[in-house]
């Protein structure tokens, strides 16, 4: 019966658990020890049937158990694990329990079999995860949370009501393919490409991964927008319009990343640049498409949290991840140095490294369905990721100019996930076909042909080629101590800057409608003062007498018309 209970079950009873474990090494262990239970029973099935329950008139599925929800389910356990292994030296409650609630709540989504469901985990996801931002408990933390809080409730309730239109429309809550015709499909869109972090739509990453605390920015990075990747290629494979957001998508993070000096912020834009991938693999809507789209995110989730480690093992030791104070910090923590280069190497999508037998797979899809174009502008961002990502991280973080810091090595768990971290990215680079064989369609695919792998490590030398003459000549974007805006300075600048001019044109107004007013009725009062005052014409053609006599007479009208 343990067995057979929904996922999500696992992650949530062992939060609450963990609230009432000791603080220190039991409940670390503990935390970790609960995503590798969930994997274990995974693996070993047991819903074959789904986990049904009826509701009111609805029948909700907690556990539908095919190919693509698998593969995603088992990289979210991993993915679990991992973090918390990272967090091992935490000792507090909150988080712990929040990494429990908000990867169990992921999960849960995946294997969600109706839309209801699938609504519930989702909003269960945003409001846990905002707590691992809260955590850092700063000024800009709680106001960057807050703002997080906000785009994806929001995201929940436009959710919220295209399931509720879509069940009127279709009498249905089915979680599966859906054509993108009518209105509730339209809002169900949508909210997939908030949490997906469509373009214009994407500023909450950003803005909130780099606010997370050092272990809450990992675990961040691992469900949210994987989860919107998964629940698009459920419900919106081959549609066609997702080809071009995803190829805007892989684009315009790269000159935003270029120049951020936040290197935890650089990682973020990169994410939004990987996400194009999956995204393009979604809209292509092939087996070959939508395999590259679930692989990538398997070995994504891997490289991007590498990274993300990496960076952050730096900002414990260091208390900075701006690259203008870094550099030269190979030189006392080499094992933080070496993992940061395996996962820029696996986003970059190096041969012998995960991000090349995934990524390429995509590539080849949108190739095939002759999407040239698209298949160029794919292109020119694999190039760009390299750039920001592949080599700037490491080397403004590691090898540039000698900051003149000495911080130790990054702690024995925190090298210990790295380290299992970029064993999993090369060995799934190295042996592809056992990530092959949990995609959800039967893959007939070798990504190492002499073809690709020569084309591939053309592109790199030359990226790499440009980079350096682009160094020597003292081209490259500085690391400045700088903020940079992207479509974020319409909410950060323009809308304060208009609403200050519509509260100045109101008060103008008022401050004029008043005076207006204030003159127009003194012009009347003067009016009829000079009519009915004392020295007024009333006053000289009638006496007080007669007046008393015709208002007495008019009194008398409205009692007889009262009275009769």
């Amino acid at each position: 019966m343990l067995a057979t209970l929904p996922l999500p079950i696992y992650f949530l009873i062992g939060g609450l658990i963990s609230i009432f474990l000791p603080k220190g090494a039991v409940k670390s262990s503990f935390v970790c020890l609960v995503p590798v239970i969930a994997l274990l029973v995974l693996l070993n099935g047991g819903w074959d049937d789904g986990f049904k329950v009826q509701f009111l008139d609805l029948e909700l599925n907690f556990m539908r158990v095919d190919k693509l929800s698998t593969v995603f389910g088992i990289i979210f356990c991993i993915a679990a694990f991992l973090g918390n292994l990272f967090a091992f030296h935490l000792r507090e409650s909150t988080q712990p329990f929040v990494a429990l609630i908000y990867s169990g709540a992921a999960i849960g989504a995946v294997f969600a079999g109706d839309l209801v469901t699938l609504f519930v985990y989702w909003e269960l996801t945003a409001i846990s995860s905002v707590f691992l931002i809260w955590a850092r408990k700063t000024e800009g933390a709680y106001h960057s949370g807050m703002r997080y809080l906000i785009i994806q409730v929001l995201s929940g309730v436009v959710l919220l009501f295209g399931v509720a239109l879509f069940y009127f429309e279709k009498g249905s809550i089915s979680f599966s393919k859906m054509e993108l015709d009518s209105l509730a499909t339209a809002l169900i869109f949508v909210a997939f490409g908030i949490k997906c972090a469509f373009p214009f739509l994407h500023n909450w990453l950003q803005d909130s991964y780099p606010s997370a605390t050092i272990t809450g920015t990992v675990i961040l990075s691992a469900f949210t927008t994987k989860l919107a990747v998964y629940a698009l290629a459920r419900g919106f494979p081959g549609t066609e319009l997702l080809i071009y957001i995803g190829a805007a998508m892989t684009v315009f993070p790269i000159f935003f990343a270029e120049v951020e000096n936040d290197l935890r912020k650089v990682l973020a834009y990169s994410l939004n640049n990987q996400l194009g991938f999956m995204v393009v693999g979604v809209g292509v809507g092939t087996e070959l498409a939508l395999n590259g789209t679930a692989a990538h995110a398997f070995s994504h989730i891997l490289y991007k949290a590498l990274l993300f480690m990496s960076v952050g093992a730096v900002l414990f030791r260091t208390g900075t991840s701006r690259a203008s104070e870094l550099g030269g910090l190979y030189r006392t923590m080499p094992l933080t140095a070496t993992f940061c280069l395996i996962g820029a190497a696996s986003i970059s999508a190096f041969p012998l490294f995960s991000g090349f037998v995934s990524k390429s797979l995509i590539m080849s899809g949108a190739g095939k369905e002759h999407y040239q174009f698209i298949w160029l502008i794919l292109v020119f961002a694999s190039a760009g990721v390299l750039s920001h990502s592949g080599i700037k991280v490491p080397y403004f973080t590691f090898f540039h100019h000698d900051s003149g810091k000495r911080p130790n090595e990054a702690p024995a768990h925190m090298v210990l996930a790295m380290g299992l971290t970029a064993i999993l990215c090369i060995y799934i680079g190295i042996f592809p076909n056992n990530l092959y064989a949990i995609m959800p369609f039967e893959v007939k695919y070798n990504p190492y042909t002499f073809e690709h792998i020569l084309t591939q490590l053309q592109l790199l030398c030359f990226a790499i080629l440009a980079f350096i003459i682009l160094s020597k000549l003292r081209q490259l974007p500085s690391e400045t101590r700088s903020i940079n805006l992207d479509f974020d300075w319409t909410y950060r600048v323009f809308l304060p800057f208009l609403l200050r001019k519509i509260i100045f044109i109101l008060e103008l107004v008022e401050q004029k409608g008043l005076k207006l007013f204030n003159k127009s009725l003194r012009l009347v009062l003067d009016k009829v003062y000079h009519v009915s005052g004392p020295e007024g014409v009333m006053t000289r053609i009638l006496t007080s007498g007669t007046m008393v006599l015709f208002i007495a007479i008019l009194l008398l009208l409205v009692l007889g018309i009262i009275l009769f």
